[in-house]
């Protein structure tokens, strides 16, 4: 087990992107876009060489996170930050400005956490 934690390098993650694609029953978007979301999420997060070293981003699709609106839908743990329509434009956004930048792209924003814990919308 010590060494597949290790080789993942589960230890490093600074941050883990989960969306919402390849829906069993597709609510929030079409399958195929939902699709063409994912492969490009994963093709970028590997261009960018954030799949190993000192920044790690992990990546998860998952088959619904509920909103079932606008979607794809995207959170990027552990900031708790919501992200609408996350198509391959929005998702370079949210890499390179959030991701790399430290700064969420704030116009597609559907949730985060207030400044006391609380759970604030934009």
């Amino acid at each position: 087990m010590a060494g597949q934690v290790e080789r993942l390098g589960l230890a490093k993650i600074e941050r883990h992107i989960f969306l919402c694609a390849q829906q069993s029953k597709p609510k929030c978007c079409s399958f195929e876009d939902s699709t063409e979301s994912w492969v490009y999420l994963k093709k970028r997060i590997g261009e960018l060489g954030l799949t190993q070293g000192k920044r790690v981003v992990y990546r998860s699709k998952v088959d619904c996170l509920r909103v079932c609106a606008h979607g794809p839908i995207c959170v990027v743990w552990p900031d708790g930050i919501w992200y609408q329509r996350a198509t391959p434009e929005v998702l370079e956004r949210i890499l390179q400005e959030h991701v790399l930048g430290g700064r969420p792209v704030s116009e597609y924003v559907i949730a985060a956490p207030a400044e006391d814990g609380d759970q604030a919308e934009p």
